[in-house]
């Protein structure tokens, strides 16, 4: 294990701030590799797997590089799915907490107009999906002159999907004195042109994957008929009792019927597929994350958004069909140095995949017996204990950074002429509070939110209730979301 730390990298006090609440104690492999190269500027191109800290390791070094006093852009940080680009605007905003810095995401099937509103506002990160930026590009509402840093996030993936061609005219729109970085799990030739043709004496880093799948994960098969496997799924929760689970499925009526399943035989779980609506999918999302529920089936639309450090068990009830799947969807357990275990049902017709899958990692899966009635029996008292209790969460990042964090509500904006400023110049002034408490202001046309940072916030709401600003008297409220 490396004995680096953090504080290495000469970063900024805010920044190192962040990465001792988040609980970031030293680096990655991957993120002791690029982090210094990134701080110098230095295009890179990064084949990393999931799982092995990659956002951490650009995060880190754009939260530190960028100019807090600029309005536009600064980077831009391109990815294959919504729920990716969601998880990164929220690891970049925790990590960059302190220094204030205005992280948003930008994706299909949300209100154009909503994001439009919010590109109006100081913003320094745009992480996005190659569709909806271009929208913003051709509509004139993501202004790309101050972006110095381009990221672009499973590459590979967005080769996949298809998005390439999106990508590269991005790149053409943007400023050519901007490094850029380029992670993915694996380095497909079309990707490894796109290098090429786009950056400047990239410097290559990879980060074996063996140790990706092995160290912290162990590994089993079980061979079972395809009528059999809701039963043996049952007996193997039993067993093993994880504190929370992922169940894969291959299509989105697999995970309908397993979720019917087990809400029958009430479990505490929910589902995820892409033929949820959006906003259900982030719901669920943030639910598993918060620990409303301890098992989530869930299609491969999971596998790349999940970031929850304590999942213990991953199931795959179906082989996945692509070898680079199981990697996906394994690494969602054993994260963050904890212990995940891996199980997957085959069935007979699948020898094939697993051994496809099997040459990709680079090992057997040991074949598992499955577990025994006596089993079954022995652990059904502590399941059906923990089961009926909540789930406890003990490293959400984000509610751990947040903790001492107050969202305020204020009656007034841009229509009264109000500015950032304003606010800060006011509640500076309150005894007790400084400068240094006041987090990220957002400005709306009729209403503006304040974050107020080290547990201030009731003192704030206190004394504005007799304050004005500007010589305005605003009502002033915790902001529910």
């Amino acid at each position: 294990m490396s004995k680096k730390s953090f504080d290495d990298y000469n970063l900024s006090e805010e920044i190192k701030r962040a990465l001792t609440v988040l609980k970031y104690e030293s680096p990655t492999e991957v993120q002791e590799e690029v982090i210094p190269l990134a701080l110098e500027k230095q295009d890179l191109v990064v084949k990393s797997q999931t799982g092995s800290g990659k956002t951490a390791s650009f995060g880190i070094p754009i939260c530190e590089l960028v100019e807090w006093e600029e309005r536009n852009p600064q980077a831009l940080i391109l990815t294959p799915t919504r729920e990716l680009a969601v998880q990164v605007r929220e690891d970049i905003t925790n990590i960059g907490r302190f220094k204030r810095i205005k992280a948003m995401a930008v994706y299909g099937k949300e209100p154009f107009s909503k994001q439009k509103e919010e590109l109006k506002q100081k913003t320094h990160v745009v992480v996005g999906t190659p569709g909806r930026v271009i929208d913003h590009i051709e509509r004139g509402t993501l202004v790309l002159d101050e972006i110095k840093y381009l990221i672009i996030d499973e590459a590979d993936e967005m080769l996949n999907m298809g998005f390439i061609n999106d990508v590269e005219s991005i790149i053409e729109d943007l400023p050519s004195d901007r490094v850029t970085m380029v992670f993915s799990a694996t380095l497909p030739k079309d990707v490894e042109n796109l290098c090429h043709k786009y950056m400047k004496d990239p410097v290559n880093i990879e980060i074996a994957s063996t140790g990706i799948t092995t160290n912290t994960i162990d590994h089993m098969l079980f061979e079972v008929k395809e009528e059999d496997k809701i039963s043996l799924l049952k007996d193997i929760t039993v067993v093993e009792n994880p504190d929370s689970c992922i169940i894969f499925c291959r299509t989105k009526e697999n995970v309908d019927t397993v979720f019917t399943h087990l809400e029958e035989a009430n479990y505490s779980c929910e589902r995820l597929h892409g033929g949820l609506e959006q906003e259900d999918r982030f719901a669920v999302m943030d639910g598993f994350k918060m620990g409303n529920f301890r098992y989530l089936v869930a299609t491969d639309v999971a596998a790349r958004g999940i970031d929850v450090d304590n999942v213990s068990l991953v199931i795959n009830y179906d082989v996945p069909m692509e070898k680079e799947g199981y990697v996906h969807r394994t690494g969602r357990t054993g994260r963050a140095g904890n212990k995940g275990k891996a199980i997957t049902f085959a069935t007979p017709f699948e020898d094939k995949f697993i051994r496809a899958i099997q040459r990709y990692i680079g090992f057997e899966i040991p074949v598992t017996e499955a577990p025994n009635k006596q089993d079954v029996a022995r652990n059904q008292a502590a399941f059906d204990e923990k089961i009926s209790g909540r789930r406890v969460v003990k490293n959400n990042k984000t509610a751990r950074i947040n903790q001492d964090i107050m969202k305020l509500h204020f009656s007034g904006g841009k229509k009264k002429k109000l500015r950032a400023v304003d606010f800060v110049g006011t509640i500076a002034k309150i005894p007790g509070v400084t400068a240094d408490d006041i987090g990220i202001i957002t400005i709306h046309d009729t209403m503006s939110y304040v974050d107020i940072l080290n547990g201030k916030g009731s003192l704030v709401i206190q004394a504005m209730e007799n304050a004005t600003i500007k010589g305005k008297k605003l009502r002033v409220s915790k902001a529910i979301k």
